[in-house]
């Protein structure tokens, strides 16, 4: 039975968000995909391999597990890079460690 306002829609095949690795490597030093994010319209939070991506599209649409809402857009053309975030709350990128600097001399630049 469909709803009024949710019409049953087409099954759609997806990907997992580990499908965005290549495609966010050409816009950021760090690996996205083990990124954590907060769905804007559920709260759900988790990896962003952990996303569904659509890639039957003129570039990737990456929703929600939970409640299938667009969480980011992405699209590449020949001179740039469109990155639409406005489904997340934030992205918490796992960063290195920077490493402690010690007084002194550095002896590697010796």
């Amino acid at each position: 039975m469909t709803d009024q306002f949710y019409p049953e829609q087409p099954a759609m095949d997806y990907l997992d968000g580990n499908m965005l690795a290549g495609p966010l490597a050409e816009v950021f030093a760090v690996d996205l995909t083990t990124a954590t994010g907060r769905c804007a319209s559920c709260g759900r939070t988790g990896p962003v391999a952990g996303l569904r991506i659509y890639a039957n599209a003129p570039g990737v649409v990456a929703r929600c597990p939970s409640c299938q809402e667009v969480i980011l857009r992405l699209v590449r053309t020949p001179t740039s890079a469109w990155l639409d975030l406005r489904g997340a709350t934030f992205l918490q990128v796992p960063m290195p460690a920077e490493p402690v600097m010690m007084p002194g001399p550095n002896p590697t630049a010796m």
